[in-house]
């Protein structure tokens, strides 16, 4: 069956905004294979690398133009100590990462080496286009001081002790780390504090996170898990002024029953869906709070950690989060970066959880090989909405309806680049049924489109090691301009962008 459907793109917009490519930011937390063997192999691996760090995965992300990197948590950063991941590796602390697994953390990755992959992924691309370190600072069992000399260590461009340590241990030059989050989910992992226990540690935290030299740090606040609105309320009413931006986490998930990531029938791939639909609604209420305090949206909300979150695979340590991504993921991908685009007035940062072998992961590794998974498609896709400015769009869609729920089944977002040209991302949520989508342009008439599209035999579909080509993109065949607009033809469960040049 073959349903209609109809997108107009309002080209002639007077309000626009710019897509802040900060929006397809990522998060490599010390968990599971995620840093080590996902990042990390170390100087003496026979896996291809560059001091330490693996070859293949740094340049499967530089095709994202990914454009900032969380670390080292996550729950992580709030028992992690800069100062055990500096210096001679063979002289590191061996400690137990009590958070994800018990498995012992050699701190052989730490800040050099971290700030080192930043730079790998930078290679080639113009300074205001490089990848930018978004560093998680220790609240929940660290100190002020901690904080501050770990910021001094890393961005001071002076002959003080620390900068002298640093050139020791092999970086003369100070780094600049543009993004600085005082402490993560200090509701929970990070200390259980409630909101005005944690604006105060903010308010005095925050005052030691200096500025050195050139280096001009973007404070992020902990902000609220989910839909807890008063979270939110307290710290703009406490600290609001003092903060450059507010996080705010929420996973695609039951977290009664998560299921498994890849043996699913509709009903779990609709609820999916559905919950990561209700990203707009969340981002809209926190929004709204944050503009009864700050209406001329000088702070950013920083959702920071978002994704799908299943039962591990089987076989696998429970605290390793170690899950594989179908057509479902993709979906979930499409449809949420559409969501941010429409809130990219207040929404500024957001992080992917997470970069290797761990949740929503684009990559996923094994020993030597690597597979990009559907979701990893869906942000190569995705790319051109990076600092483009966002056009409004108005949909009308059939119902895609299971039991008493229903959405739309046709989801979009659209934006201008640099040059003129426009890019429609289209996503058809429906398990069974293709969509004929009809787009209009208003105050702009198409002269050609060509576009691709990510799909899968099922919904189920995924790239393995064995066959890590099952679901790729492929050229849009079914596209073709007629009169002042286009149709397009998207299969079931599937993800497209078409490319529109205008007169």
């Amino acid at each position: 069956m073959t349903a209609q459907a109809q997108l107009t793109v309002d080209a002639a917009a007077p309000d626009t905004f710019q897509i802040s490519r900060h929006l397809y930011g990522h998060f490599a937390e010390h968990l599971g294979r995620c840093v080590y063997e996902g990042l990390w192999v170390g100087e003496d691996s026979d896996i291809p690398n560059t001091r330490g760090i693996r070859n293949d995965v740094v340049e499967a992300l530089k095709k994202l133009d990914i454009p900032n990197l969380r670390w080292p948590g996550g729950c992580y950063a709030d028992e992690y100590h800069w100062r055990d991941g500096i210096g001679p590796r063979d002289q590191r602390p061996r400690t137990v990462n009590s958070l994800w697994g018990g498995v012992v953390e050699t701190h052989a990755f730490g800040t050099h080496e971290f700030l080192d992959l930043c730079e790998q992924l930078s290679e080639g691309r113009p300074e205001d286009r490089r990848c930018e370190p978004y560093i998680a600072g220790n609240v929940g069992s660290g100190t002020v001081q901690e904080m501050q000399e770990w910021i001094q260590y890393m961005t001071y461009d002076g002959d003080s002790d620390l900068a002298r340590e640093r050139a020791a241990n092999g970086r003369k030059e100070p780094w600049k780390v543009k993004f600085y989050g005082v402490g993560n989910e200090n509701w929970g992992c990070g200390g259980g504090m409630h909101p005005e226990f944690y604006a105060d540690q903010y308010r005095q935290y925050a005052e030691f996170c200096r500025n050195y030299g050139g280096n001009r740090i973007y404070k992020v606040a902990c902000g609220a898990n989910g839909r807890d609105e008063r979270w939110t309320r307290v710290m703009m009413d406490k600290v609001g002024r003092r903060m450059h931006g507010l996080s705010l986490h929420y996973y695609t998930t039951n977290w009664n029953d998560k299921g498994s990531a890849t043996d699913f029938g509709v009903d779990l791939y609709f609820d999916t869906l559905r919950r990561a639909t209700e990203m707009d609604d969340i981002v809209s209420r926190h929004s709204a709070v944050m503009d009864e305090f700050d209406p001329d949206r000088r702070i950013g909300l920083i959702v920071d950690e978002w994704g799908t979150w299943f039962d591990v695979e089987p076989d696998t340590n429970p605290g390793f989060l170690y899950q594989q991504n179908t057509v479902r993921d993709a979906l979930v991908a499409g449809l949420t970066l559409n969501i941010f685009h429409k809130h990219a007035q207040r929404v500024q940062v957001c992080n992917l959880a997470q970069l290797v072998n761990v949740l929503q992961a684009p990559i996923l590794t094994d020993g030597p090989r690597m597979i990009l998974t559907p979701t990893y498609h869906v942000l190569e896709m995705y790319k051109p909405h990076q600092d483009a400015a966002f056009l409004p769009t108005t949909v009308t869609s059939p119902h895609y309806t299971q039991g008493p729920a229903d959405l739309d089944q046709l989801n979009g977002s659209a934006s201008r680049a640099a040059d003129g040209t426009i890019h429609v991302s289209l996503c058809n949520l429906h398990h069974e049924d293709d969509l004929r989508v009809t787009c209009a342009f208003n105050g702009a008439t198409p002269k050609s489109a060509a576009g691709r599209i990510l799909s899968g035999d099922s919904i189920q579909a995924r790239n393995t090691f064995e066959d890590p080509g099952v679901v790729t993109p492929r050229e849009l065949q079914d596209v073709s301009v007629e009169g002042s607009g286009l149709t397009v033809t998207l299969p079931a469960h599937s993800v497209a962008t078409v490319a529109v040049t205008t007169g």
